[in-house]
């Protein structure tokens, strides 16, 4: 549990409220060099939460485990008086922000991370949506449209909310489940994939796809009807849009391997054509294209793909078109 506040700062929005994510002393070499992980129950019957509690609104703002762990030795999160009265005044608000990495932010890096704010009487409901985003390990794209709903009705803990959202069967998410080689990329990506190898199927331009059950891209292997072999990467496109109306859509690992910061951002070699599932913010399992080397380029990494991208008209419809475009 942590706190917020809004103080007047210098430099800052006056209309701007503070959490500050911080555990232990940043000047302790010992500590900043240790490990220090939250606590997940890996029978999944207790449940981890991250909250921060704004006393002077009255609220609780509840913050994405996954993204704090391990916990930071020292993170600042800013959100609106907008957001703090709509939280006030229904009891419940969601946004989503971006996230930017540091030496001191623990698993925190640049992504993207759905906020839910929420009075006190609403803790239950709340409870029932992180029970149901931890279980399914859903990813800020899919957590966002869970903790809409909630905000008039309290999460069902069973399948069949799942089923209508999705518009598959139980019968169909449990093949999803079963032909991934792990749970959590199923639940996080496999209903996106499997949407994605149906308009793949569909698709007269071509011959095959075969899933991808390895580790790491790609989703799928492709073989075009013009004998080309491509590798489509599939990612869920984020629900909420830039403020000039572009979707996005995140593009990284969940986390980097140790020592290496630069291995949670994929190079374009990892896969020909990254697949952007436009539920999230269409409410339609449509897709759109781009060739991995016309995504932009991370800004301090050279030769990795930044981890937002902008699905702009450049992208395409079908995989085709998004082939025939010229390479960056």
């Amino acid at each position: 549990m942590f706190a917020a506040n809004q103080v007047s700062t210098r430099n800052r929005p006056s209309d701007e409220h503070r959490a500050q994510v911080r555990y232990g002393d940043v000047n302790n070499e010992a500590w900043r060099l240790g490990a220090h992980p939250l606590g997940f129950d890996p029978t999944d019957l207790d449940l981890t939460v991250v909250l921060v509690a704004h006393l002077d609104a009255g609220l609780f703002i509840a913050l994405d485990p996954r993204a704090y762990d391990p916990l930071p030795l020292g993170n600042s999160i800013y959100f609106k008086d907008a957001q703090i009265a709509q939280a006030q005044a229904d009891g419940w608000a969601v946004w989503e922000r971006d996230t930017h990495g540091g030496s001191r932010k623990g698993a925190v890096g640049p992504g993207l991370e759905t906020i839910i704010a929420f009075t006190p009487d609403r803790l239950f409901d709340f409870l029932a949506v992180e029970r149901q985003a931890q279980t399914l390990q859903l990813d800020s794209a899919l957590r966002f449209p869970v903790a809409i709903r909630a905000a008039n009705e309290r999460p069902a803990q069973k399948l069949h909310e799942l089923e209508e959202a999705f518009q598959l069967s139980s019968t169909d998410l449990l093949d999803i489940v079963g032909r991934n080689s792990r749970l959590a990329m199923a639940v996080r990506g496999g209903v996106a994939e499997h949407h994605l190898g149906v308009v793949l199927d569909s698709d007269t331009a071509v011959l095959s796809a075969r899933e991808g059950h390895q580790e790491g891209p790609p989703d799928y292997f492709v073989r075009m009807a013009d004998g080309r072999d491509v590798t489509v990467e599939c990612k869920n496109a984020s629900p909420k849009l830039y403020a000039d109306g572009t979707p996005k859509v995140e593009v990284q690992k969940t986390r980097a391997s140790q020592g290496d910061p630069t291995s949670r951002y994929y190079p374009p070699a990892a896969f020909d054509v990254l697949a952007a599932c436009m539920y999230g913010p269409t409410g339609s399992w449509t897709f759109r294209f781009r060739r991995s080397s016309e995504l932009d380029e991370h800004p301090q990494h050279k030769g990795r793909i930044a981890p937002l991208q902008r699905i702009t008209p450049q992208w395409s419809d079908t995989l085709a078109e998004a082939l025939s475009s010229t390479p960056a």
